[in-house]
């Protein structure tokens, strides 16, 4: 069993997780956006739960909105950003299955294979 409280600061932090799991939180100001056109996870699948302020999620090209309560999936290899569009702070704890990211943040290499 592990135990962690969040406490949104700046940026994306991974905050726990296992050999088959990772939840990590991400706080974006007023007009920050993170990912692009040409970013995608290889080998993890990620859900997004919107805990405060408002955006949009662009996935293969596709917007949809975001607030709190929020939650979408997307799928490994999907290519994604997220975007604060609203005056505060953009706050998600996001999950990863399998792990994306190492424990400081880095993302993880695997090979990318479609099934």
């Amino acid at each position: 069993m592990k135990y962690k409280r969040f406490h949104f600061g700046q940026g994306f932090r991974v905050m726990i997780g296992n050999d088959k799991s990772q939840a990590a939180q991400m706080t974006l100001a007023s007009g920050e956006k993170e990912g692009g056109p040409k970013n995608r996870h290889g080998s993890a699948d990620q859900w997004l739960f919107v805990v405060s302020g408002t955006g949009e999620a662009i996935v293969n090209r596709k917007k949809y909105p975001l607030r709190p309560g929020t939650m979408i999936l997307i799928d490994w290899g999907d290519f994604h950003e997220v975007r604060n569009t609203g005056p505060a702070p953009l706050r998600t704890v996001n999950l990863y299955i399998p792990p994306a990211y190492s424990s400081d943040g880095e993302e993880l290499s695997r090979a990318f294979t479609y099934s």
